[in-house]
C-alpha cells in the first residue's frame, strides 16, 4: 500500500537548527489561502492526511499495535497529561451560556507548561524543533480568548502530527501511521470533547445546520476510511443507532446524538444527506476529502489563526509568477500537485443551502432531501 503514496519529506534537525523562520499567523485574506495551497507546506498536509487515511482501511477500533513505538507512547502520555489537569482546573460558577472562565486557566497552564511538555516529549537530540512544534500545539485545543473549539484548531493538531513525523520523531510508516489515527488522534478527539463538555466550549465559526459537525471534521474522514470496503455495513446504518465504537465515523455520530436533541436530519442535515444518498464508503470517504479542502481549508475564517512558516514552508510564489494550486490526492495514485479545476472544489454545502443534485456530483450520486422537505 505504501509504494502507491506519495512519500513525506523528511527534514532533518540540522536543517531546523538553522531555521530562521518560525511558525506566525499568515493568512489574513482570501488571497492568501489562495497563496497558501501553493505552498509546500500545504502538500505535505495533503500527502500527511492521505497516507493516513489509507493507513486506516479495513481497521476496526479497539486496535492495539504489535509493537507501539516509544515517541507514539510519549505523545499518548502527554495527551493523559493535559486530561488530568480538568481535575485540578473545574469550571467556575459563572453564568455565561458558553465559555466557562475556567478553560482560561487551563489555557493558562498550558502556555506556561508548553515547553516543558514539548521538552518531556522529544529526546534532547530533537528539542531544537521546540520552537517550531508549540505554535501548533498551543492552538490545538480551542482559543482561550473566545473560549471556543472548531475544525481549525483540529487542523492545527493535525498538523502539529505532521511536523513530528516531517522531522521523524514519528515515522511515515503504515503502522505507526494507524497508531497516529486510531490512538493518538482518538485520544485527542475524546480529550477535546471533554473540554468542550467540561468548560462549555462554544463552536468555532459553525455552519450551524449545513455544517457537517459544529467542531470536528478529520474524525469523519478517517472513520470513512476504517469502512471503506465493508460492504456488510451500508452507509444509511448510521441512521440506526446506537452504533458501536468500532470507527471514527461511529463514534463521532454517538457524539452528536450525546449532546444534540431532536431529529437527526434537522439538527444534522448533511450527515444525513451523506447517508441517505451516497452507496459506498469509499464515495463517502474521497468526498469528505474535497468538503475539507472547501470548508475547512479553503476557508479563511477557519485557517486565519493556524501559524504556518518553518517546518510548513510558507514559500509562496514570487510576484507573477504562475503556479498551480496544489490539490489533495483523491486517490494514491493522482499527482498530488494536479492543478485544480476552475473555481476549486465546490462542497455540498459551499452555496450556504441543501445539497442539490449538481452539487452532490462530487459524490458520485444522488443526495435525497430529508422527510418533511427540510433538504
Amino acid at each position: 500500500m505504501s509504494n502507491a503514496l506519495f512519500a513525506l519529506r523528511h527534514i532533518s534537525i540540522e536543517d531546523v537548527s538553522h531555521m530562521r523562520t518560525l511558525p506566525s499567523t499568515k493568512i489574513h485574506t482570501d488571497s492568501d489561502v489562495e497563496l497558501w495551497k501553493r505552498t509546500s507546506g500545504y502538500r505535505d498536509y495533503g500527502i500527511f492526511l492521505r497516507r493516513l487515511n489509507e493507513a486506516v482501511v479495513g481497521y476496526e477500533l479497539p486496535w492495539t499495535s504489535s509493537s507501539p513505538s516509544e515517541a507514539a507512547k510519549a505523545v499518548l502520555s502527554m495527551l493523559e497529561e493535559l486530561d488530568r489537569w480538568t481535575d485540578d482546573i473545574p469550571p467556575l460558577p459563572t453564568p455565561q451560556r458558553f465559555g466557562n472562565l475556567a478553560f482560561r486557566q487551563w489555557g493558562k497552564r498550558l502556555e506556561e507548561r508548553a515547553d516543558d511538555l514539548l521538552a518531556s516529549l522529544l529526546p534532547q537530540s530533537y528539542r531544537a524543533a521546540i520552537p517550531h512544534l508549540k505554535p501548533y500545539f498551543m492552538t490545538s485545543f480551542g482559543s482561550f480568548v473566545r473560549m471556543d473549539y472548531g475544525t481549525g484548531h483540529e487542523t492545527s493538531f493535525a498538523l502539529f502530527l505532521l511536523c513530528l513525523t516531517l522531522i521523524r520523531f514519528l515515522q511515515p510508516e503504515p503502522e505507526e501511521e494507524r497508531h497516529i489515527v486510531l490512538d493518538i488522534f482518538m485520544r485527542y478527539l475524546k480529550l477535546c470533547w471533554k473540554l468542550q463538555d467540561f468548560y462549555n466550549l462554544e463552536p468555532a465559526g459553525s455552519h450551524g445546520v449545513w455544517g457537517l459537525d459544529d467542531s470536528h471534521f478529520l474524525g469523519y474522514m478517517f472513520g470513512s476510511a476504517q469502512l471503506k470496503g465493508q460492504s456488510d455495513i451500508p452507509v444509511d446504518s448510521v441512521l440506526r443507532p446506537p452504533l458501536p465504537p468500532t470507527n471514527l465515523y461511529f463514534m463521532s455520530i454517538m457524539r452528536i446524538h450525546a449532546v444534540k436533541t431532536g431529529p437527526f436530519h434537522e439538527h444534522s442535515s448533511q450527515l444525513y444527506s451523506i447517508a441517505t444518498g451516497v452507496a459506498k464508503w469509499s464515495k463517502v470517504n474521497s468526498g469528505l476529502f474535497k468538503m475539507y479542502e472547501a470548508e475547512v481549508l479553503g476557508k479563511r475564517v477557519v485557517v486565519q489563526h493556524i501559524p504556518l512558516g518553518g517546518l510548513l514552508e510558507w514559500d509562496v510564489p514570487s510576484s507573477g509568477a504562475q503556479s498551480p494550486a496544489t490539490r489533495f490526492p483523491s486517490s494514491p495514485q493522482q499527482p498530488t500537485n494536479a492543478p485544480s479545476a476552475p473555481g476549486g472544489t465546490q462542497a455540498p454545502w459551499a452555496a450556504g443551502r441543501a445539497p442539490t443534485r449538481s452539487a452532490a456530483s462530487s459524490w458520485g450520486t444522488t443526495m435525497r432531501s430529508p422527510p418533511g422537505g427540510g433538504g
